[in-house]
């Protein structure tokens, strides 16, 4: 029985969750403004909107030559890889796929480990989908 837990918390897709900001009192658009490319934060409009913000990062900021490395932590590039593909849910094992492109293919971490990790995130608002 342990097992079908396992296997069915391991499956479960993750993206940044908009509305846990406004119930935390965080600010998404500060935290998606420290990804912006130079050349992207120079045009940043006061008004902008949260869904304008990671359409920028995707497509512009995301192309940039170190937007996600190894030297950063785990978290924020997972913040940052959410950010790159639109936000869209991903599960772990396509996580842990994609960590590894970003961050070099030596890098790997396994789906268990992610899935504790996104657990434990008070800080970037990465939350399951429902299913």
């Amino acid at each position: 029985m342990d097992e079908d837990i396992t296997a069915e918390q391991v499956s479960a897709r993750w993206f940044i969750d908009l509305n846990w900001y406004q119930q935390s009192n965080r600010s998404f658009l500060a935290m998606a403004q420290s990804c912006l490319c130079p050349k992207c934060w120079g045009k940043l409009k006061e008004d902008t909107s949260a869904t304008d913000l990671v359409a920028t990062v995707k497509d512009c900021c995301s192309k940039a030559p170190g937007f996600i490395t190894r030297e950063l932590p785990v978290l924020e590039s997972i913040f940052r890889l959410f950010l790159a593909n639109g936000n869209q849910p991903l599960d772990e094992e396509e996580l842990g796929k994609q960590l590894s492109e970003w961050r070099g293919n030596a890098y790997h971490i396994s789906p268990q480990a992610l899935s504790r990790l996104l657990k434990s995130d008070r800080y970037y608002g990465l939350s399951q989908a429902e299913a």
